[in-house]
């Protein structure tokens, strides 16, 4: 299994898509606040449908109480940033998988901190200079998921 970390996530219908992903992946998803819409926002259930109450999700307060929490986890960042493809993570059961706000993505601090485990989404277009959130953390989960699966 894997988990899917939203770092302060600002739109409520990707929240609930990636939600939905979560379940229908068996990943856990992670929300660290503060997050850019109330958890009883209708767009969020309504991306989310009927499944969200099935859904293992863990709310963290700060960007501090999620890595005080899980201070002995693996950890891969996803960041425009990066400088090695999502297809070069050290995928494994348990890897917690984070992402940045759709505005601005992971703060400077942690990837500067992480350098070392930062990835990216390989883009094919000089045009655009990022994925729509529930789309990467989609891209990413099904690679992850691939890979486990042939080992």
């Amino acid at each position: 299994m894997l988990n899917i970390v939203l770092i302060h996530p600002e739109i409520p219908n990707n929240t609930g898509n990636i939600g939905r992903l979560a379940l229908g992946s068996g990943c856990r998803l992670h929300l660290v606040k503060p997050l850019g819409f109330e958890i009883t926002d209708t767009r969020l259930k309504r991306a989310g449908l009927d499944y969200w109450q099935h859904l293992s999700v863990t709310y963290y307060d700060s960007i501090d109480d999620f890595f005080s929490v899980n201070a002995s986890a693996k950890f891969a960042f996803l960041s425009s940033h990066g400088t090695k493809s999502h297809y070069e993570i050290p995928f494994q059961d348990n890897l917690f998988l984070v992402f940045g706000k759709e505005s601005k993505g992971l703060p400077k601090e942690i990837t500067e901190k992480h350098s070392e485990a930062l990835y990216k989404i390989p883009l094919y277009s000089e045009h655009i200079r990022s994925l729509n959130l529930a789309n990467a953390v989609g891209i990413v989960v099904y690679e992850g998921i691939r890979q486990l699966s042939t080992k």
